[in-house]
């Protein structure tokens, strides 16, 4: 018989302490770092080179949107990657599966910085790199799933929330890191010799990230609740069919509910960033750094989301921060079409730190939660990298396109953003099974969970 999650409690933990809990999710969080560096300095080359280094042969806006596009593919592989990493992860345990998937993601990094350009190679640099990103998208999809649980399942459940946030700070970290890289970059070096050569250096630097990420999983023991799981028999054959089971409910409203979180995310950072330099005119090193500063914030206020989480209830930080930005995505452009740095700044932190924050501070340990041990890796991983896929995936495909459509006009954007944001807190209310009680602080002692 499978044990709910809510069965758990943290004295059934053997090993689990809170040293080995922030070290698991330190480890867990350098994991989500090397997994977003990789897509997002992707997003960012995207946006500003591939389209003519990889598509020369087409006009700027049309470039922009075949780069995009190739972003998109390493978005369609996540969900099978989340398929195939999900069943082993439940069937051989986390932290094997989270030494496999970081190898592909960062050494697919490395790859495209030695990958030749179409002047060079023609039609074969093109496809070479959807082949790459391909393999990234199957290693993204099974990475996150993998970290979270890791940091979960360490963590006591009356922290989930606080740690598994711990670990989403590899996202913000992990655009920090690359769009740092690319603005000095570019501020340093011509034009011309970034094109040329330049955007490379981001991509080769990822090794050093990748060696780190692999010296630390190596240290790491595996799952207090998996180990528990396997010296009980529970382990299932197939996971998936246990899902389809009894759990689709549950990975049907996840899925929705992720689509807002992953697709205004980069709304805020790789549309936003586009439509300024493109259709603005605004010098892409402003917003570059307005960027970096949102997202060294968002560091900041995700564990203060994640503990909020724990304190008054996952869903309704989640939902708050939803809302949030539903109000949010007009001003938002109104400020980035100011041009003003400062202002730019301020329309990014708002979206980033406060709105992505609130939303995704909450979001590992609803979402972990709404599935038992056995089947959690697949669960997870499944919901996750679905609503990523129809959200940050199709996103700056989508906000490209609106954009034209509108003549260049951020509204069709705008239109977008509050209606996923609607559909998606629609669907957070129903993931009761996700939440938890909320905590009842007494002066002086402990937090319990309130009667």
């Amino acid at each position: 018989m499978l044990t709910p999650a809510s069965a758990l409690s943290r004295t059934t933990l053997p090993g689990a302490d809170r040293t080995a809990a922030r070290r698991v999710a330190v480890a867990s969080a350098l994991g989500t770092t090397v997994e977003y560096y990789d897509f997002t300095l992707y997003a960012t080359t995207a946006a500003l080179v591939f389209d003519h280094v990889f598509f020369p042969s087409v006009n700027d806006a049309v470039g922009t949107l075949a780069a995009f596009s190739t972003f998109f593919v390493g978005y369609l592989a996540r969900p099978l990657g989340g398929v195939i990493f999900g069943h082993f992860g439940d069937r051989l345990g986390r932290k094997t599966v989270l030494v496999t998937t970081l190898l592909l993601m960062g050494l697919g990094t490395f790859c495209i910085g030695l990958l030749p350009s179409y002047d060079t190679i023609g039609i074969a640099a093109p496809i070479l790199l959807v082949l790459i990103r391909l393999i990234q998208g199957l290693g993204m999809g099974g990475e996150y799933g993998g970290g979270v649980l890791m940091a979960l399942e360490y963590a006591p459940r009356e922290r989930q929330g606080l740690y598994t946030s711990l670990v989403h700070i590899g996202t913000p970290a992990g655009v920090l890191l690359p769009v740092g890289l690319v603005s000095v970059l570019s501020a340093t070096m011509s034009e011309s010799s970034f094109d040329a050569w330049g955007w490379r250096i981001p991509f080769l630097a990822s090794i050093v990230l990748v060696g780190l990420g692999l010296y630390l999983r190596f240290t790491l023991s595996e799952s207090p609740e998996f180990q528990r799981l396997r010296a009980d028999r529970e382990v299932r054959k197939i996971p998936l069919r246990g899902l389809a089971d009894g759990h689709l409910g549950s990975v049907g409203c996840s899925i929705i509910a992720k689509i807002a979180e992953s697709g205004l995310f980069n709304v805020y950072y790789v549309v936003a960033l586009a439509y300024a330099t493109d259709e603005l005119g605004v010098d892409k090193q402003p917003v570059l750094i307005a960027i970096l500063i949102a997202c060294a914030l968002e560091c900041l206020a995700l564990p203060l989301f994640g503990a909020l989480s724990d304190r008054v209830g996952r869903r309704l930080v989640y939902v708050g921060g939803a809302l949030f930005q539903a109000l949010l995505i007009v001003p938002f452009f109104l400020l980035v079409q100011t041009r003003d740095p400062v202002l730019i700044t301020l329309a990014m932190t708002l979206g980033l730190a406060i709105g992505h924050g609130a939303m995704y501070g909450a979001q590992g340990a609803l979402f972990a939660n709404l599935y038992p041990v056995a089947l959690r890796y697949t669960g997870l991983s499944v919901s996750q990298q679905v609503g990523a896929t129809l959200g940050g995936g199709l996103s700056p495909l989508l906000g490209t396109a609106l954009i034209t459509a509108f003549g260049g006009s951020p509204t069709g954007v705008c239109l977008y953003a509050v209606g996923v944001v609607l559909l998606s807190g629609v669907c957070t209310l129903a993931l009761r099974r996700g939440d938890h009680r909320p905590l009842r602080w007494r002066p002086g002692g402990a937090p319990t969970a309130a009667e």
